[in-house]
């Protein structure tokens, strides 16, 4: 999980006393991008407290640094708490596995959550099992809308075009309150010519 210094003090207190004392661990790699090399700084502690406290949990810390070779600018920076024992090995996998927690809750959750989907934490519609149905529609429409967005020239230009989803959603309810499409497909073509946006023919289809 993320674990940030203003939330967790009596941590950092530790790390820091452990920094001063040379017994923080730390290793540094150096990787190309694609671009540029990157310099990824790992520093990591076992056995710290999460807070003040005697019944305070004990975790163990590790921390990412990313900075730009060539000149030394911040790209990346972030620090986790973990129960899995850290060392020179495990490092690297651990912090890892913490981004792509933190890429879930941010690039999934928060779109669900304030992108037009409306997903709350509490979604308590019903008695029995409306609750969980109308989760479940909304986690479809997110995976269809994705999966559109990766094979639909059509809707990947129409979303390019209306790049905030609300301003989609919006779109296309006040469209289908009004208006009768004969297919998704007759919308995306409606919405496309309104936008005044050419569709390239598809070689693919053209090679058939």
């Amino acid at each position: 999980m993320v674990c940030k210094p203003a939330s967790h003090k009596t941590m950092y207190d530790w790390i820091a006393a452990s920094e001063a004392a040379g017994d923080l661990q730390h290793c540094t790699i150096r990787r190309w991008n694609g671009r540029f090399h990157e310099v990824h700084i790992y520093r990591y502690a076992n056995d710290v407290p999460l807070r003040e406290g005697e019944d305070a949990l004990w975790v163990n810390w590790c921390e990412l640094s990313i900075t730009k070779e060539a000149d030394g600018t911040m790209l990346y920076h972030n620090a986790f708490a973990t129960q899995h024992p850290l060392d020179r090995t495990n490092v690297e996998a651990v912090v890892q596995a913490g981004r792509a927690r933190w890429k879930i809750e941010n690039e999934n959750n928060n779109v669900l959550k304030t992108k037009g989907y409306h997903l709350e934490h509490h979604y308590g519609h019903g008695q029995q099992h409306l609750a969980a149905v109308l989760l479940t529609l909304n986690l479809f429409a997110f995976l269809f809308h994705t999966v559109l967005g990766w094979t639909d020239q059509k809707y990947h230009l129409v979303r390019q075009a209306l790049a905030a989803r609300q301003t989609f959603f919006q779109d296309l309810q006040a469209l289908t309150r009004y208006l009768l499409f004969e297919s998704w497909d007759h919308l995306l073509d409606f919405m496309l010519q309104g936008l005044e946006i050419s569709v390239a023919p598809d070689p693919a289809i053209i090679s058939k």
